[in-house]
């Protein structure tokens, strides 16, 4: 039977043929057979990549006569079957297959006529009395055992369930005594002259052994019987449709081991890897199905929605079509839409239109390229341009891995670049602009080598180089104290890269060095206004601010640097100067402002009015040293005083002022009160330390 007429073959049911023996070629037909059946195809729920509606290739199947030619028994066929047909029974069924050593017809012979055929047997094989071999015999469970006689004259004994009784009776009526689990054990030659061995698979079927006709492995069950690939494919069949896709591949994996060279079992395991997300192993399982067979429709149907989930349109409609039916209208309207939104987003992305490229970028994932790791990258230039660098950065990083997308061919362009070039390119790109410039060096020159002719690929990839050199020569001359020489290094690399943040950092540090201060402020303007969190870039423009005694923008700048950095002690000290300077500036009293130390223990009623009227905010802690709650925050709160010094911590003990106590109205303990400018703000009672925390943090600053 041609591959192509196995793989089309419409469903039929599993097992072996009842009541029509086959010899060894109908055998391993069969059984190629059932593991194409579509019963042992998952049928599984829309993975993004749903299963194709499609029919059966068409194939004619024609019967055939397997005769024993050499075979030393084949010249008693006709006797034998002469022997046991009823007189004008005409003749055989011809759409049955005829072997040596079967009884055709269903009638037990008469005792004389057994004794003919044992006396024939006998001198034809020279060897003991002739066993039959019935037609649907009791070991199997309803599955018939043939054989064709090919062995040496000495050993030809039919194959098939051995009738303990030796006697021979109806076909259709042979006792239905408990089967055995006896299978056929590998022999030298042809199926049925292995040896018998216990322990045989359940199903109702004899397992087949691994003899010279059927061509099967060495694999064999926990109680030594022979595996059934038909069988491991229907459990793994079973966990697929429960959406048990690991436990499914285990099986499929064990059914590929047994029969590497079935596009069926290839395009299951396929199925289960489609489960488990591991887009690119399905599709090199999917490609071996089709190399096996390139018929096999279901296998290309998978291979189109893989393409098409991995933003491949080229090779998405390419197997698409190669089903050879008409393309599944769901699955082709999933195509052109990502088709549409990726011409869309590439024709933004030449006219600079980076929100209308993202936009298509996001549309063309969410109509099916959901795996598209060029769409990713998409998504991240634009990014990029638009200034949301740590965003762009997050995408890349959250992408799978390059190899693990993309086990195929890099011969798909996108942008007027090829696949992986792209990729690479926009990952130099954000690693420039995030101060990785030795990633972004090794990133381009990937890309270049991938794609060696692409003018835009050199252009970025002599961009970054310069950019990469002026900025280790500018780094150099700052090291060495030479501001003004690094100062213009870093000019250098902006010529190339105008609108790198870390450069334009660079240069106002510089810049500050030389008491540039107003230029300086400029370039950290500019940095930020391309990276909005960039923090060196905050806080080196919160000291020019300084230098240049605007202390409201200073301290705006150092509040944001501080709710950031919430433990950086100098930055909590350069706030709590800026502020002062600030009060100082308007005329108020900076006199009784210190910065840190530790927390003043309140006694008296004069004293506490007199703290918590202090400018800036004053967080009073009522406690007593008895209490358990008290003696384990308390660590806590000179933690606070350390970590905030611009706002004043007081200490009342409520046993050893009462007075305070009755006048706050504290009934409970630990409690904290906040006060600004002697103005109560915030009252908690046994707090978390969190609560407790953020209450500081935000009425501090």
């Amino acid at each position: 039977m041609s591959r192509a007429g196995e793989m089309g073959r419409p469903y039929q049911k599993t097992g072996l043929d009842s009541g029509t023996p086959g010899g060894v070629e109908a055998v391993a037909d069969r059984f190629k057979a059932a593991l194409t059946f579509e019963e042992n195809k998952p049928d599984f729920p829309d993975l993004g990549s749903p299963v194709s509606p499609l029919r059966p290739h068409a194939s004619t199947q024609t019967s055939s006569c397997s005769t024993s030619s050499g075979s030393a028994t084949s010249k008693s066929v006709s006797a034998t079957d002469a022997a046991v047909r009823k007189p004008g029974a005409g003749a055989p069924d011809p759409g049955r297959r005829c072997h040596s050593g079967e009884l055709v017809g269903e009638i037990s012979p008469t005792a004389a006529e057994v004794r003919d055929l044992k006396a024939a047997a006998h001198r034809r094989s020279g060897s003991g009395p002739l066993i039959f071999s019935g037609g649907n015999g009791g070991g199997g469970g309803g599955g018939s055992s043939s054989s064709t006689a090919s062995s040496p004259v000495a050993n030809a004994l039919p194959a098939g369930n051995i009738f303990p009784s030796g006697k021979i009776g109806k076909t259709a009526m042979m006792p239905r005594t408990t089967p055995r689990s006896d299978v056929l054990g590998s022999g030298t030659g042809n199926y049925g002259h292995g040896s018998i061995i216990r322990g045989g698979m359940s199903g109702g079927g004899a397992a087949v052994s691994s003899g010279g006709d059927v061509g099967m492995g060495n694999l064999t069950g926990a109680s030594g019987g022979r595996l059934d690939p038909q069988e491991v494919t229907r459990t793994g069949n079973m966990h697929y449709k429960k959406g048990q896709y690991g436990e499914a591949l285990a099986f499929y994996d064990k059914a590929v081991a047994m029969c590497p060279e079935s596009a069926a079992c290839r395009s299951n395991r396929a199925a289960a890897l489609m489960g488990l997300n591991r887009l690119g192993e399905a599709v090199k399982e999917c490609e071996e199905a089709v190399r096996l067979d390139p018929t096999s429709g279901r296998a290309h149907h998978r291979l189109a929605c893989l393409n098409r989930r991995l933003g491949l349109v080229g090779d998405a409609r390419k197997h698409l079509f190669l089903t050879g039916q008409t393309p599944d209208s769901v699955e082709l309207q999933k195509l052109q839409a990502v088709e549409r939104h990726l011409a869309k987003c590439g024709d933004a992305r030449k006219i600079g239109d980076w929100k209308s490229t993202l936009r298509e970028a996001d549309a063309a994932i969410a109509a099916g390229a959901d795996s598209s790791l060029l769409l990713v990258a998409s998504r991240a230039e634009s990014l990029l341009h638009l200034c949301h660098l740590d965003e762009a950065d997050s995408v890349l990083t959250r992408s799978p891995k390059f190899e693990d997308s993309f086990p195929f061919s890099t011969a798909t362009k996108i942008f007027g670049m090829l696949s992986f070039s792209y990729f690479y390119i926009v990952r130099a790109q954000v690693d420039m602009a995030l101060g990785r410039f030795e990633n972004a060096v090794t990133a381009a020159e990937k890309a270049k080598q991938i794609d060696t002719r692409n003018i835009e690929v050199a252009m970025v990839l002599s961009n970054i180089r310069s950019v990469a050199s002026a900025r280790a020569q500018g780094n150099e001359l700052f090291k060495s104290g030479s501001f003004a020489e690094a100062c213009t290094a870093y000019g250098e690399g902006l010529k190339h890269d105008p609108s790198n943040p870390v450069l334009l950092c660079n240069r106002a540090a510089c810049r500050s060095k030389l008491g540039q201060w107003v230029k300086s402020l400029e370039d950290c303007n500019e940095a930020l206004r391309i990276q909005p969190s960039y923090t060196k870039a905050l806080l080196r423009r919160a000291d020019s601010y300084a230098k240049l005694e605007r202390w409201a923008e200073s301290v705006r700048d150092y509040e944001v640097l501080r709710k950031d950095l919430p433990g950086d002690n100098e930055v909590a000290e350069a706030l709590f100067h800026a502020q002062v300077a600030l009060k100082a500036s308007r005329g108020e009293e900076v006199s009784n402002l210190k910065f840190g130390g530790e927390v003043e223990e309140v006694t008296g009623a004069e004293q506490f009015r007199a703290a918590v009227s202090l400018s800036g905010a004053s967080v009073v802690y009522f406690m007593t040293s008895l209490n358990k709650q008290c003696t384990q925050i308390a660590p806590f709160v000179d933690a606070l005083c350390t970590r905030y010094p611009s706002a004043n911590f007081l200490k009342v003990d409520v046993d050893q002022s009462p007075v305070i106590a009755k006048a706050e109205n504290v009934r409970i303990v630990p409690t904290f009160k906040i006060y600004k400018n002697g103005i109560r703000v915030k009252e908690m009672i046994c707090p978390s330390q969190q609560v407790l925390e953020y209450s500081v943090r935000h009425y501090s600053l």
